[in-house]
């Protein structure tokens, strides 16, 4: 500091370099500073590049039910076996390289172009895309926890650039691919090709080694034994697509291995419900990443009930069995709590282990057309518009413009027509007309809002949707149709999923909890109560269903309260059932994964109801019926049965058949029956004239009603019963 000082008041010395001495002093303290805190922040507990030659032993990450019974443990043992490289087929390599970083024998520890090309992806082509070379991944996966931070990420390169200079690229790549994570216990690629195909490394063919090749990116996403096995295929097709563009393998080669036959060893059955487990699982990695669950000794406390899930998968076995005469060869359910959204039961199919029909694809997660279980959402938003559990529709042949294809006209399940008839047993008896009707009323844009209030997420763009979405047009999962449904049973209160009531860390530490509230006060209403309590009369009433479905269906439990729906899609490749009380909703779908239809089935007879009503009876033994709660705001009138309008005073020469129907206030109607009207009749059908028609017409007095697109009815005229006319 004396040199400073005697420096700067040196008189001989010019100012000029007084200055240049001085910004070298500053520049001199900056990079000393710098280095310092780079050390203290960085470098000062860098691990040694040296220790990618041993292995740490990992903890296991164990899943419990909602009583702490186990149901499945992740990784309890780290199996690893280290390999030479020489071991390993040069199709393994190269498949490897092909997909995790192509330029590996060409550039150093990081990869510059790579980092543009994942760049240029980003920004331009929305692509996520990574820049990581097999030497980074290598640190990161081994060396590094799984933080995404500029820390971690300077601490990956500087590693990384060590290895460079310490390893050969061969000895990179050997470590690599011993070290690397395959899904389940498998990590390395001889534990691999042991876990997925029975067979040392050395054995695997080109087919085999790209499918394993590509699991390294997202093994729990693309495991072939996951949730999403179909998306094992799509990856090894893109692994195998790489290598023959960067001359790998041949064009013969390719096509060869595209077409090879994948021969999986069967996993040990040590997993209680795989399907939910599974799902769990792939929340868990979402969250915290592949290492945490796999290596983290997370303690996993989930929403499930064990033994009901036993008693559900029993039920859906059992009952499969039955649908061999209808060509249905697999079946799912679902249970949930819908004040709380937990899941206590997901059987995903009749046996996750049954390769023959797809048992490890969970259907309960699967897009699927719904049929006429949709239904409720569209007539929720008719009452939500100020539409009554009392309008009438005209159920008749009826054909709707369509500008691009030819006109869609809709027809009922029972290939008959029926008149007047009002919402309630329209809904009630799932007719499809004026399910129609109610959506062109609503519009799509408006009935896609609501099932996304509820829900739904997979209705998204309505220009896709024409008037057949309230029939089933568009594909939704099982679990969201779920929650739909149980908005309903909640008063109007949407619940969220969740499967995970807590997370903790080795030594306890609390990752996350969930505390189901005790109320809805605070939650989040997504419609009006009374639309839900008229949408659970409707559902609950087995007088106004007895029409299609007779007094005691499948979809009766005995005196309960109970609201239920069923769908079938019109190509027979799908049948519903789902229903609800206060505490419970319940979703069974049967039919095939393959879409192959079914046949014979006849909904709410046979298929998913008679599941369904097994699994509900189960839920509601040994407890006391629970009515849905009807709000202050929902009044009862006495109406006409076909109107729905008041009823005039009995007696009178216009009095009308009678019945008793629930309203939200405001929307109730207020005047009486009008009775006979004046209207134009045609001489030749006896029914209402077109119109303008003004020939062959003659004035009569009849009794008609309009409904909400304007068609018309006469109730009195002679024309046949609607409902004895076939198609």
């Amino acid at each position: 500091m004396k040199l400073i000082y005697y420096f700067f008041n040196y008189k001989p010395l010019s100012f000029v370099y007084k200055r240049r001495f001085g910004k070298m002093i500053l520049l001199f303290l900056t990079g000393g500073l710098l280095l310092g805190l780079s050390y203290f922040f960085i470098l000062r507990d860098l691990p040694s590049p040296t220790r990618l030659s041993s292995s740490s032993l990992p903890q296991s990450t164990q899943i419990f039910d909602r009583n702490q019974k186990l149901l499945y443990t992740i990784y309890s043992s780290r199996n690893q076996t280290f390999v030479p490289l020489s071991q390993v087929p040069k199709s393994m390599q190269q498949a490897m390289i092909a997909i995790e970083d192509k330029d590996f024998y060409r550039h150093g520890a990081i990869d510059f172009r790579g980092i543009a090309r994942a760049l240029i992806s980003i920004i331009f082509k929305g692509e996520l895309q990574g820049g990581s070379t097999l030497t980074q991944q290598l640190v990161k996966n081994t060396l590094l926890t799984p933080d995404r931070t500029i820390q971690r990420k300077v601490k990956e390169v500087i590693l990384a650039f060590a290895v460079e200079i310490l390893y050969s690229k061969e000895k990179i790549l050997e470590m690599y691919l011993s070290q690397a994570p395959f899904g389940g216990t498998a990590w390395g690629v001889e534990s691999a090709a042991q876990t997925y195909f029975g067979k040392s490394a050395k054995n695997l063919s080109l087919a085999e080694s790209a499918l394993l090749a590509g699991l390294t990116e997202a093994p729990t996403l693309y495991s072939p034994f996951g949730a999403y096995p179909e998306l094992a295929k799509k990856r090894q097709e893109e692994v195998l697509g790489q290598m023959y563009q960067q001359r790998h393998i041949t064009k013969g080669e390719y096509k060869k291995a595209l077409s090879a036959s994948l021969v999986f060893k069967k996993i040990a059955n040590n997993i209680n419900a795989p399907h939910f487990v599974l799902y769990v699982k792939d929340l868990l990695v979402q969250t915290y990443g592949q290492r945490a669950v796999e290596q983290g000794g997370l303690k996993v406390t989930t929403s499930l009930d064990l033994d009901l899930q036993h008693q559900t998968e029993l039920i859906v076995a059992n009952e499969a069995l039955k649908l061999k005469q209808f060509n249905a060869r697999n079946g799912a359910a679902l249970v949930l709590n819908p004040k709380t959204g937990e899941i206590l039961s997901m059987v995903g199919s009749k046996d996750y282990f049954d390769e023959e029909s797809d048992g490890n694809v969970n259907v309960t997660l699967a897009l699927r057309q719904p049929g006429s279980a949709i239904k409720p959402v569209n007539y929720a938003t008719g009452l939500i518009k100020g539409y009554t559990a009392s309008t009438p529709f005209a159920d008749q042949r009826i054909c709707f413009p369509n500008p691009r294809k030819n006109p869609y006209c809709p027809v009922n399940y029972d290939g008959k027509w029926h008149g007047v008839v009002q919402m309630r047993f329209a809904l009630a008896n799932s007719i499809n007309i004026p399910a129609v009707k109610m959506l062109k009323a609503n519009g799509v844009e408006a009935m896609i809002a609501t099932a996304s209030a509820m829900g739904i997420s997979t209705f998204t763009d309505p220009a896709r949707y024409g008037l057949s979405l309230t029939l089933g047009g568009g594909e939704v999962s099982m679990l969201e149709l779920a929650t739909a449904y149980g908005v309903f049973a909640n008063s109007g209160y949407k619940a969220d999923i969740h499967p995970i009531l807590k997370v903790t860390t080795s030594n306890g530490t609390v990752l996350e909890q969930y505390k189901p509230p005790q109320s809805f006060i605070f939650g989040k209403r997504v419609i009006p109560p009374g639309v839900a309590f008229i949408i659970s009369s409707i559902l609950s009433d087995n007088g106004a269903r007895e029409f299609a479905f007779g007094a005691n269906s499948q979809l009766k439990i005995g005196n309960f309260p109970v609201a239920v729906k069923t769908g079938t899609t019109n190509d027979l490749r799908d049948n519903w059932t789902i229903g609800y009380t206060p505490s419970y909703v319940v979703a069974v779908w049967v039919g095939n994964n393959d879409n192959t239809p079914m046949n014979g089935l006849a909904s709410g007879v046979t298929g998913a109801a008679p599941i369904w009503h097994a699994i509900m009876t189960h839920l509601l033994k040994n407890t006391k019926p629970v009515a849905f709660q009807r709000p202050t705001n929902v009044i009862g009138k006495i109406i006409c049965s076909t109107s729905g309008l008041l009823s005039p005073a009995e007696g009178t020469p216009d009095s009308c058949p009678t019945r008793f129907e629930y309203f939200i206030k405001g929307t109730e109607p207020t005047r009486a029956d009008p009775g006979r009207q004046k209207v134009w009749i045609d001489r030749t059908t006896n029914d209402l004239a077109k119109t303008g028609q003004t020939e062959n017409v003659e004035e009569r007095l009849e009794l008609v009603v309009t409904d909400p697109i304007g068609d018309r009815y006469c109730i009195t005229c002679p024309h046949p019963l609607p409902s004895d006319t076939s198609l």
